[in-house]
């Protein structure tokens, strides 16, 4: 089970299915829908899809190549190809070690919430208080905590292709199946059309310099971009796979399970709820979704289904977040997996715990006006992943230059989009970085509403 080399996927389909795990996570069924909601229905999902293969596009397929071209996760890979650009690799390692233990916060709530809905309590589930008075206790939520992270635990354990791959080409799957039953389900229903007209067609009146901002900000959430996953991945990928179809299949992964996702949930609460519940933000999933199954027929199996299949989203990502952390330490340390699965383990529970008790007997500890995940959410997903997304553009775009991923890419044959990743990983992408880290900032803080 130790891995004396670097490890790698089998092949192409192993490292599209693992990547494609990593970015569909909570961001794509949790975040996404609740911001199409906010920014206008269909227009922010048009400008999220442009963005995607633009943007998102340039920022992967620089990450990607990064990993592959240094064979190193983060904590090496940029000092390999600069030594002078060592701290961009600690900085970008850091993410994921402050992502992943509060991220396994919320994947216990989506676990308790699969018994919940298969025990048959959809009617209690639905209770205006549930949702509070759950995470609010001492002890039940961090039992489900180390539940999700025992259960990511075991994957990672087994080494890349024997664990990581091999979950994700069972999960991934699985995780298409379930969204378009659900989705198909949803849509079908009569009561449907409104929200549908409102999720599907673009209303150019919404569109504002928010919509876009809004829609970039979900790309790092959505695509595990600026947290050193993909760089992780990408060193882990074979020299023969062809990197930029492997990006767009990812993109393809990616975009569809949030567009099912928006199927999924938008009509459904326009449906058997109001418009004015798509504004409950994080709420959305625990609260009012709930709401939602109880007035459904058939209520009770659809959450059953739709919380398992978050459940896998959730886990993909868990397993990528540990994966890299993993990475890391082994490349630093050089130190055994087990070691280091075990010791991710034990940090993920023990910084978990401050940021469940945060909402029941620590609530009362607010560093600056946060709840201690929040507070955790803000230092990562606020400041982190932007300053992280912008010296990579800088690093790939001015110091290295483009040539030395372009290259990368070509190995395998003819970078198609060349022109676009140079465009927007000199001059496009670092400017609207800049604005998403300070829009990000001033929203996060109350000073300005995004």
């Amino acid at each position: 089970m130790e891995e004396k080399k670097r490890s790698s996927f089998s092949g192409k389909i192993g490292f599209v299915m693992a990547a494609a795990g990593s970015a569909v996570g909570l961001g794509n069924i949790w975040r996404f829908p609740y911001l199409t909601a906010e920014y206008g229905g269909g227009i922010f999902l048009l400008v999220y899809l442009i963005l995607v293969v633009t943007f998102g596009f340039a920022l992967m397929i620089a990450e990607i190549a990064i990993g592959r071209k240094t064979g190193k996760s983060a904590i090496e890979a940029f000092s390999n190809l600069n030594p002078k650009w060592g701290f961009l690799g600690k900085l970008t390692s850091a993410v994921p070690i402050i992502i992943f233990p509060y991220y396994c916060v919320i994947g216990g709530w989506v676990t308790k919430y699969i018994t919940v809905f298969i025990t048959g309590q959809t009617q209690a589930a639905a209770g205006s208080e549930y949702f509070s008075n759950f995470i609010g206790q001492e002890t039940e939520p961090i039992l489900w905590l180390a539940l999700f992270i025992f259960a990511t635990l075991i994957i990672v354990i087994f080494g890349v292709e024997k664990g990581v791959e091999k979950a994700s080409k069972v999960m991934m799957p699985i995780l298409v199946i379930l969204s378009v039953a659900v989705a198909s389900f949803v849509v079908f229903r009569p009561e449907a059309r409104e929200g549908l007209r409102f999720y599907l067609m673009p209303d150019f009146s919404k569109f504002s310099s928010k919509t876009v901002l809004g829609a970039m900000g979900q790309l790092f959430y959505s695509l595990s971009l600026a947290m050193g996953i993909m760089i992780t991945y990408g060193s882990y990928m074979r020299k023969e796979v062809h990197l930029e179809k492997s990006v767009k299949q990812i993109e393809v992964f990616d975009f569809g399970i949030a567009f099912l996702a928006g199927l999924m949930i938008i009509p459904a609460v326009f449906a058997f709820g109001s418009g004015d519940d798509l504004q409950a933000g994080a709420g959305l999933m625990f609260v009012v979704l709930p709401k939602v199954f109880a007035n459904m027929s058939l209520g009770g199996v659809l959450g059953a289904v739709f919380f398992i299949l978050v459940f896998f989203a959730a886990l993909t990502s868990a397993i990528s977040l540990m994966e890299t952390i993993v990475s890391i330490l082994m490349d630093r340390f050089r130190w055994k997996r087990s070691v280091s699965c075990i010791i991710v383990a034990l940090w993920g529970i023990l910084i978990g715990i401050p940021s469940s008790l945060g909402y029941g007997v620590w609530s009362n500890v607010q560093p600056l006006g946060f709840s201690i995940l929040d507070f955790f959410d803000f230092i990562s997903n606020s400041v982190l992943m932007p300053i992280v997304a912008f010296l990579t553009c800088i690093f790939v775009g001015y110091v290295i230059k483009p040539k030395a991923v372009i290259d990368e890419v070509e190995l395998n044959g003819k970078f198609s989009r060349k022109r676009i990743f140079q465009i927007f990983i000199q001059y496009i992408a670092p400017i609207f970085i800049i604005l998403i880290l300070l829009s990000s900032i001033a929203n996060s803080m109350g000073w300005w509403k995004i």
